[in-house]
């Protein structure tokens, strides 16, 4: 794996930086905001405007990469983010917070594009398994040591900011220095959600249900964290272990979809994240035993998008799995830009555990409907389904990054939509 990554190594340390200097963003403000006593709505609704950003630019921000190159486009995309970093020290307002989240949005799926389509160039067939994961490593590890910036907080108010303007700045180095050779970007059009229901049902209810749980967790898990009695240290080992959580289950829970029905390990997973959610709303943990849960949490509904994707890459002739994974991307999306929203009104309806009341019903309602599926429909045969791979839940060029879709590049025909 080691000698794999060497010739993306430039692009894997600045994965790390950009993920350190953006991934507890969404934290530090959903815990500025509640220190100063604004609504769950308010908060929920800065929160969702990233995601609103995050989905807009999956679809518009590859014209700009085609237009002006790689290198540009991701110090363009960087500096803009690093500027929008700074600006929330200028005033703590939730609207002008929210205009800053939209703009975080787009510059991330901009960012994200650039990054894995230059990956995807420079992994061969024999090492693009082993180029994905280290990406993963390095996005997650980078998101979840970042949260331990929040700590900055007690030095000066804007520290938080300033540093992650610093490390976001950093990340254009190595990037504007490499003599990688920038690729082509294609042009993929992702499948309608009329097609990609009628391929795999369960895939996109199931993408869906998964960014309202994530969506919701990440624009409200600080503020429930902070209103059980965290302290600000805490919030941030809370969101942390959540995070790595979900690096240490994917896999796991994906070799186990790769020999049984591939339905019955998203629902049991689903069911999981029902059983924990509703843990943590009725008996309030607090100390080791919140900790633990918040790894199984985190491990559990990280491991469902990429479930999903491969539930729905099973259902799908090789020439439409890239339409398809970039159409779950944006149905993720949508669902992480409400999500928040609606957890807000269950937390005003329940206080702080609605939250994880909210991810429970919304886990138990897509369990509820595989289980319909199963009933509905004979599973895929084994020998028809697809090795599960972890995937990040980022832009549509992260599809490109699977190894599965090499290795079917080349195929033709063989399809077997079923619904």
């Amino acid at each position: 794996m080691l000698a794999a990554t060497v010739p993306v190594r430039s692009l894997l340390f600045a994965t790390f930086m950009l993920m350190a200097g953006s991934g507890f963003l969404s934290t530090l403000l959903a815990v500025r905001l509640e220190a100063a006593g604004t609504s769950e709505m308010l908060v929920a609704a800065v929160a969702a405007a990233y995601f609103l950003g995050l989905a807009v630019g999956a679809r518009r921000v590859a014209r700009v990469v085609r237009t002006v190159g790689h290198i540009r486009a991701f110090a363009a995309f960087v500096s803009l983010f690093s500027v929008s970093a700074l600006s929330y020290a200028i005033a703590q307002d939730p609207a002008f917070w929210a205009a800053l989240r939209f703009v975080d949005g787009l510059c991330m799926a901009g960012v994200f594009v650039c990054l894995e389509s230059w990956l995807n160039e420079r992994a061969e067939t024999t090492t693009r398994g082993a180029v994905l994961a280290a990406y993963m490593i390095f996005l997650y590890s980078g998101q979840a040591v970042g949260q331990f910036l929040l700590n900055l907080s007690s030095a000066k108010p804007s520290m938080p900011f300033l540093a992650a303007s610093i490390l976001l700045s950093l990340t254009v180095i190595p990037v504007v220095l490499t003599r990688i050779p920038q690729p082509e970007l294609g042009d993929e059009t992702p499948l309608s959600m009329r097609g990609l229901y009628r391929a795999s049902p369960l895939g996109i209810v199931g993408a869906a249900g998964t960014g309202l749980i994530l969506g919701a967790f990440y624009g409200l898990g600080a503020v429930y964290a902070r209103r059980v009695g965290l302290s600000l240290a805490d919030t941030a080992l809370f969101m942390s272990a959540a995070i790595l959580g979900g690096v240490l289950l994917q896999w796991p829970l994906g070799l186990l979809s790769d020999r049984f029905d591939r339905r019955r390990v998203l629902v049991a997973g689903f069911a999981g994240t029902v059983a924990i959610g509703l843990a943590i709303a009725s008996i309030a943990p607090l100390g080791a035993l919140l900790m633990a849960l918040a790894i199984m949490f985190g491990g559990l509904a990280f491991a469902l998008y990429p479930l999903c994707v491969a539930h729905t890459n099973d259902h799908l002739d090789p020439s439409r799995r890239l339409g398809a994974s970039g159409g779950l991307v944006l149905i993720y999306s949508a669902g992480a830009a409400v999500g928040p929203l609606a957890a807000a009104l269950a937390m005003t309806w329940a206080g702080p555990p609605g939250l994880f009341v909210f991810i429970g019903l919304c886990a138990g309602a897509v369990a509820a409907f595989g289980i319909w599926r199963q009933l509905a429909r004979p599973p895929v045969p084994g020998d028809l389904q697809l090795p599960f791979q972890m995937l990040p839940r980022t832009t549509p060029a992260s599809a490109m990054l699977d190894p599965r879709q090499s290795e079917t590049a080349g195929e033709e025909g063989g399809g077997h939509d079923r619904s």
